[in-house]
């Protein structure tokens, strides 16, 4: 029998973890979202959005073999480890292409097992399945729930400097789609990006629009949210600075400004481009 891709379930994001026993917690792995199939065909690994990635991941093919089933779709997150035991967006694309024994699969969710469709079971009893078939692989790992309530479990994985944590209703079906009884709440990150200009306008808030330092690409932008006198500061520094705009944008009520103010932008952690992000400070460049 082979088996077709299933449509991942994607959790909605919040800003606080859900409270009550209801609920069980796991790491957000900062990585790639896919989907481990095992079939008669063998083993393939898709992407979020369906695309056949069974090439790129030879060696997580390879590792699939040690799972204790005929068929399966498993759901999971395709990460690289850094020096810290972190998962590492970074340097995933580099690990795909150069590195393949770098990558790990991190399992959390069955939804096909030996010709079973599991998809409306509780969760807690697809992963209790889960959990058995999965090898004491060290390619291949299952995602264990963290114990202690949702405010205590956040702030340890704040600290440990993880990307967020994923709550998930204990009895909840498998959906395909965004839901809400899956709930993403990401930490906070801060860095330091190159100011490209400041977007205002009558009536609306102010934007700091960022750029990557040295290379001044546009990585999104911050609302401005800081004290008075950090903003007075500012819109006297931006005057200063007035320039050009960077080669290929175009903004509406935009002032740009040379090379050579720092902004320090507090931002969701473990995103390509800046979201949710607030301007704190910013510092003219050494």
């Amino acid at each position: 029998m082979r088996l077709n891709f299933i449509g991942p379930l994607m959790p909605t994001l919040v800003d606080k973890p859900p409270q009550g026993g209801d609920w069980s917690h796991e790491v957000k792995f900062d990585g790639y979202r896919s989907q481990m199939i095992i079939d008669e065909a063998g083993t393939r690994i898709f992407t979020r959005r369906g695309l056949d990635w069974t090439v790129k991941y030879r060696d997580l093919v390879a590792a699939s073999k040690s799972i204790e089933a005929a068929d399966a779709i498993i759901d999971g997150e395709i990460i690289v480890l850094n020096a810290a035991g972190l998962s590492d967006f970074g340097a995933l694309r580099k690990a795909i292409t150069a590195r393949q024994h770098d990558l790990y699969f991190v399992a959390f969710d069955l939804m096909h097992l030996n010709r079973h469709d599991l998809r409306d079971m509780a969760l807690e009893e697809r992963r209790e399945i889960l959990a058995g078939i999965i090898p004491p692989d060290i390619r291949i790992q299952f995602s264990q729930a963290l114990p202690g309530d949702a405010k205590s479990i956040f702030h340890l994985v704040d600290q440990a400097g993880l990307e967020g944590m994923v709550s998930k209703r204990r009895d909840s079906k498998y959906r395909s789609g965004p839901s809400t009884n899956w709930l993403k709440t990401k930490c906070y990150a801060i860095g330091e990006f190159e100011l490209l200009g400041v977007e205002r306008e009558a009536g609306k808030p102010a934007f700091a629009l960022m750029g990557e330092i040295g290379t001044r690409k546009y990585v999104g932008s911050a609302f401005i949210n800081s004290s008075r006198a950090i903003r007075e500061r500012l819109w006297k520094k931006v005057q200063e600075h007035a320039g050009p705009a960077p080669k290929g944008m175009k903004r509406p009520a935009t002032q740009w400004v040379k090379p050579g103010l720092i902004g320090r932008v507090k931002h969701l952690r473990g995103e390509e481009d800046l979201r949710h992000a607030s301007l704190q400070d910013f510092r003219e460049e050494d």
